[in-house]
């Protein structure tokens, strides 16, 4: 008898409104199609409720992180901060994220961002927790502070990776996985032309649903029971099974978060 694939979810904003009305069998498909493991990262304090509030209702499956979001960073980004510093005082997370530094929508809180960015980074060496990256439009601005913050405790994932060859490989220098997701099966998607070339250990699987849903349902709502799409489309690129493709990103996520 087959051995059921356990996949994992390294990304997945489960409490989004856009699941409000059918949260239950949303996840109940995710489960149904392998998924038994949920990484949920936080945006900013309204979240920190909802998250909680999942992780009471699915305590095996649901897993925390912590964390203000690039696009979060407003003037009370300190207060925002400091929040996360007294939740992480709290109670157990999982990882810092998502964290980073987003220059597509609005580039007037740069300096907060990349103050709320290196904070957290070292709120994540002090917990000896990964780091989730956020990166739109940044990559520069945050290789730069990797660099100055690089050391053996700094690590994590570079949440749904859309750069190139020569950038993967530098994210990898600096002890992350690159999360991988929908953006994998578009055509102008651009990753999967040198995604071969990266070694499979260096890669971990991810939704970011609700947003960024892979061919055949790109443009409508994403949903974590969709990453078997993102597992065949790298089963093609690695010319390797679907099972092995899950075994393999599920040990990497668990070499990350440590469960």
């Amino acid at each position: 008898m087959e051995t059921k694939v356990i996949l994992t979810d390294t990304h997945t904003h489960l409490y989004s409104e856009e699941f409000d009305q059918d949260r239950d069998e949303m996840i109940q498909r995710a489960l149904d199609a392998g998924v038994s493991r949920f990484f949920i990262p936080a945006i900013d304090s309204t979240c920190t409720e909802l998250m909680y509030d999942l992780e009471k209702k699915h305590p095996d499956t649901v897993f925390l992180m912590m964390g203000l979001h690039p696009t979060y960073v407003k003037d009370n980004y300190l207060e925002e901060v400091q929040h996360v510093e007294n939740e992480l005082a709290k109670r157990k997370f999982y990882a810092i994220g998502e964290i980073g530094i987003d220059l597509y929508w609005d580039k007037t809180h740069l300096k907060e961002q990349q103050i709320a960015f290196k904070r957290q980074i070292q709120l994540a060496k002090d917990y000896k927790l990964p780091i989730v990256i956020h990166c739109r439009d940044a990559f520069d601005e945050i290789f730069e502070i990797l660099e100055e913050e690089k050391s053996p405790e700094l690590f994590g994932i570079f949440h749904c990776f859309s750069g190139t060859h020569e950038q993967a490989l530098q994210a990898i220098s600096y002890n992350m996985k690159l999360g991988i997701g929908g953006v994998v099966t578009f055509k102008n998607g651009k990753i999967d032309q040198f995604l071969k070339q990266i070694d499979l250990q260096h890669i971990v699987l991810e939704t970011d649903s609700p947003y960024l849903a892979p061919i055949p349902y790109r443009g409508k709502r994403n949903e974590s029971s969709y990453i078997v799409k993102v597992v065949a489309k790298l089963s093609q690129i690695y010319d390797l099974s679907e099972n092995e493709i899950a075994s393999i990103t599920t040990e990497n996520s668990k070499a990350i978060f440590g469960i």
